[in-house]
């Protein structure tokens, strides 16, 4: 006769869970995976004048909660740029955010806004970009902060495409895809 041991079966389980979570931890894409890849994303090159922007916000269930558009003008003096955001959302809400970025060796770089949460920083290799912040985000009358984590794509000279996670202490509370294309 086996008797049943409630441990076995917690062990059981705690042991397929962390196996599943290293198994997806460890298909989860880097930065070193674009390093061979054009065309090489220059923050500073591409973030340099009139830009503009198109996307849609979803919630954790994937439903589009969002839309919007946004005007950005980027502008550097050396090694130290400005990029200047106003969205326009379809609810009739704007919002305007400034970016003060600096551009470090190695394709290294880093940024605070007004609405940030400590730095920024991100890392490019090829046509790829990582950038992670933490925004303070107003929901329903309560400040969150909720961290970011966009994973920039730039398709050729003028386009590019940004996906981005949205998280609160570990868990997705959301996702941002967006379009952004230089103005001539």
């Amino acid at each position: 006769m086996t008797t049943y041991n409630p441990f076995i079966r917690l062990f059981s389980r705690l042991s397929v869970t962390i196996c599943l979570g290293l198994f997806l931890v460890g298909c989860s894409a880097t930065i070193s995976d674009y390093k061979s890849t054009t065309p090489e994303f220059d923050m500073k090159t591409f973030f340099d004048g009139k830009l503009a922007a198109y996307g849609m916000v979803q919630n954790r269930n994937g439903e589009v909660i969002r839309r919007f558009r946004a005007d950005l003008i980027g502008s550097w003096e050396g090694n130290k740029g400005l990029l200047e955001e106003d969205f326009f959302y379809d609810d009739g809400e704007t919002q305007r955010r400034v970016w003060n970025l600096v551009k470090h060796g190695n394709n290294q770089y880093s940024g605070v806004a007004s609405d940030s949460v400590g730095e920024a920083t991100g890392e490019s290799q090829g046509f790829a970009f990582n950038w992670r912040y933490t925004l303070a985000i107003e929901v329903d009358g309560t400040t969150w902060d909720i961290d970011l984590n966009d994973w920039i794509y730039q398709l050729d000279d003028s386009r590019l495409i940004n996906q981005t996670e949205m998280t609160k202490w570990g868990f997705n509370v959301g996702q941002i895809t967006l379009i952004i294309e230089k103005i001539e």
